[in-house]
This record gives C-alpha cells, structure tokens and sequence, in this order.
C-alpha cells in the first residue's frame, strides 16, 4: 500500500481499468506470440519462473509446460481467476497471486527468471518497476520483457486513447519500455541488456470496423473511456479507433490483419 493519497488513487483506477470489460477475449489473439515468447527462454524443468503480469496465463501456462515452477501476479483478480482455470484444465500447478508489479511480495534473488509481456509496462513508476524485477531475479538469471514499441499500432491506439482521456500530468508513456535507451537507464549500466524488435500479428476474421468494436468491447481503457465520453466524443473515438485498423490493415475487407511491434528485452543481473 501507498501513503500518497493521489497515488493511491491511480493504483485504484489502473486496477478498475485492467477489470474492465473481458482481456480474456483479446488475449487469444495474443497467445501465439507468447508461447514464441516463452519458447525463446529455454526454460528447464525446475527452474523457479515470475510473470509479472500474467493476465488470464499466455506466459505461465507455456513456462509450467516446459517444467518450471511458476508464480504468477496480476493486479486484476478475474483475469487471475480466468488464468487459473486455464492451468486447471491442463492439470498443472501454478502459484498464482493477486500483487503490483511495483511491489513484488518475494525475497531478493527468489527467481531464475522474471518475465513480463505487455503488462508490467503498464505500472506508472517505471525504474521502481525495473528495481523490484531485479531485486527478485538471482544473480545471473533473466528478466525478460515484451514491450510495445513507440509508433507501433499498439502505440498509436494508446496515443488516441490520451487525445480523449489524458493520462495524470508527470507520467511517462508506457512505450518508453519499447525505447531500447530508455530501457538500459532504468535498468542501469550495471546490468547486461540485450533486445531484439519483433512483430506481433493480430488476425482477426472480421472487418477492419468490426475489429475495432472487438477490442472496444473488451479494451478496459476502451470500455471505462466510452463510459465517460458524451455521444458525440463516443461517436468520434469509435471512427477514429476504426480509421487506424482500416489504415493498418493488410488483410481485406472481411479479414483484419494488423502488425505490431514490439521491444523484446533479456536483463541480465550481475
């Protein structure tokens, strides 16, 4: 918990926005790319895995698979409640627990490896984010993060979202995480960064209009903004948020598909 009231409350409102609408619809569409992800750390039976940020599991079910014993934390209880269904039905054992990503509940150097994919980006205070995944990763493990990239299609949504609903004053956007300077200052010259950039492909069987009402629907940030917006603002971030997939869109007129770059990062503690 925060003693700063103000802070307190962005906590509160980062909670209420990821609880929002359903992640689990949209996080399909994103399994893939995760499993890829996963695949990528050549995890060993045994090692012990943090995914900061797991959401409904597209990171922790994959690590459990391979054989690693896996701890998983997301600020928002449904989408955990949703990921440990998934790991019930597939018979595996996760620990899977309801914490900030700014507040990690475990000991110094308590894991091989700490990942993050498109979550702990998200946190508003980014160098207390990189602190809290170093100081849990043993020396000489891994943190690995997936990030979107500033201009990428993630971004841009993200961009028009703030043009309707401007984030608190003294931020910092969340694509910084996909910026490879500003990820080696926060993890500090100490620590060995390496990053590769890497496309994710969203595929969707509807039209560009359609695809954009899918994410609307189940986007917390979209469900919560439209909430507050009169109509005619409504109307306007509904055909703005329509022009970028029709825009992006290298499917057809019946099929969106749309490429997103992201920032993959390997942080290696001394």
């Amino acid at each position: 918990m925060t003693s700063d009231p103000q802070l307190a409350e962005l906590k509160q409102r980062i909670k209420a926005t990821w609880m929002a609408g359903d992640f689990g619809k949209i996080a399909p569409l994103i399994q893939a790319e995760a499993e890829a992800f996963v695949t990528r750390l050549q995890l060993q039976p045994g090692m012990k895995v943090l995914d900061v940020g797991c959401g409904t599991g597209n990171q922790s079910i994959p690590a459990a698979r391979a054989g690693a014993h896996v701890t998983a934390v997301d600020i928002a209880p449904n989408l955990l409640e949703q990921a440990r269904a998934w790991a019930q039905r597939e018979g595996l054992n996760i620990d899977f627990r309801e914490a900030d990503a700014e507040s990690l509940p475990f000991q110094h150097g308590e894991f091989d490896v700490v990942t993050s994919m498109f979550a702990a980006m998200f946190a508003p205070r980014p160098k207390l984010v990189a602190a809290e995944m170093l100081r849990v990763c043993r020396p000489g493990g891994l943190i690995a993060m997936a990030s979107w990239t500033p201009g990428s299609f993630v971004a841009e949504r993200h961009e028009i979202t703030a043009r309707y609903s401007p984030p608190p004053a003294g931020l910092e956007s969340p694509m910084l995480w996909g910026d490879e300077l500003a990820v080696r200052e926060r993890f500090g010259e100490e620590v060995a960064v390496t990053v590769s950039r890497r496309t994710l492909t969203f595929d969707l069987p509807l039209s560009p209009s359609e695809a954009s009402t899918h994410f609307s629907r189940y986007s917390g940030s979209n469900v919560m903004l439209m909430q507050q917006l009169d109509s005619e603002r409504r109307d306007a971030f509904i055909r703005e948020m329509a022009a970028q997939f029709t825009k992006r869109n290298r499917g057809d007129a019946a099929h969106t598909i749309v490429d997103s770059e992201y920032l993959e990062v390997y942080a290696r503690p001394d």
